[in-house]
């Protein structure tokens, strides 16, 4: 699957418009154009570039960049900061979305649960950016009380300035915690109208007892799927959303990359990502067998 993941972002980034010497064609002329594309290797059959490209990533090369920096320098920094981005967010939507999803899957066809399930679909169907934007016209440019730009100074953690972190994951958070509860809800209406938690609630276990017995050992597997999958997704989604406010992390890098001709840059940031993905998926599923596996031999 990576083999196949990187012949596809190679292929994909170098068919995209431009390269870093298209891009200064104009001010470069024509002649000195020529002579940097060739001194790049741009002027090579793609498989041979590719071929190169793999060869280095598996000695743990990962290329320079058109600016002449090691594209792992300028990965490393910034893939941490989004990494904190990240965290925080799971460290709030997961909590958030299985005691939400629990307590809607309890309250099945009640008006909370109607109400809770519209404003789900109702915040999934606006794009992050646009919530961004919300945020920083009300808590930033209307109250004051957030920087409307996550800017953090070279070399220091955003951790240092919490406040640059708040906007950021409030938007990111907002999308993981409305798709995790979601499905959660779904996994948990299912598991309180099954025979086994109806048999404790006859036998007169009280409905904490029944989610912890009957209910929770089911919504777990689905709910660990759901929350890697979107905690890894959201690395995607971190691209518009650092974009709007600023923060310098592997979104804003591979913004400048894309816009700039970068294509080390941009091929070794798509592989990357990719590659956490099919990762996350795997160790996901796995854990899934594990967990329904061990759960089916306990009943």
């Amino acid at each position: 699957m990576l083999l196949l993941l990187s012949v596809i972002v190679f292929i994909g980034v170098d068919l995209l418009p431009g390269d870093p010497v298209s891009v200064r064609e104009g001010r470069l002329g024509p002649e000195r154009a020529a002579e940097l594309r060739s001194q790049m290797g741009l002027d090579r059959p793609v498989l041979d570039r590719y071929i190169d490209w793999l060869t280095g990533i598996l000695k743990g090369d990962l290329g320079t960049s058109a600016t002449g920096v090691r594209v792992a320098d300028l990965l490393g920094h910034r893939l941490a900061n989004t990494a904190i981005l990240v965290g925080i967010v799971g460290i709030v939507a997961v909590p958030v979305s299985l005691a939400l999803g629990l307590w809607l899957g309890w309250r099945r066809g009640s008006v909370a649960d109607t109400a809770a399930s519209a404003i789900i679909v109702g915040v999934q169907s606006i794009p992050d950016f646009i919530w961004a934007g919300l945020w920083v016209l009300i808590f930033a440019l209307t109250l004051g009380w957030l920087p409307a730009l996550s800017l953090v100074p070279p070399g220091e953690s955003p951790l240092a300035q919490p406040e640059v972190l708040v906007l950021p994951v409030v938007t990111l958070g907002a999308t993981a915690v409305v798709y995790a509860t979601r499905v959660i809800r779904a996994a948990a209406a299912t598991s309180y109208l099954s025979d086994h938690a109806e048999f404790l609630q006859l036998n007169g276990f009280s409905i904490l007892s029944v989610t912890r017995l009957a209910v929770l050992p089911t919504v777990v597997p689905a709910a660990v799927q759901v929350w890697v999958v979107s905690l890894t997704t959201l690395l995607g989604g971190t691209v518009m959303v650092e974009g709007v406010f600023g923060y310098p992390g592997i979104g804003e890098a591979l913004i400048n990359a894309v816009s700039g001709g970068d294509l080390p840059v941009a091929q070794t940031f798509a592989l990357l990502l990719a590659t956490i993905a099919a990762t996350a998926l795997l160790v996901t599923d796995t854990a899934g067998m594990v967990v329904r596996h061990r759960t089916g031999r306990q009943r």
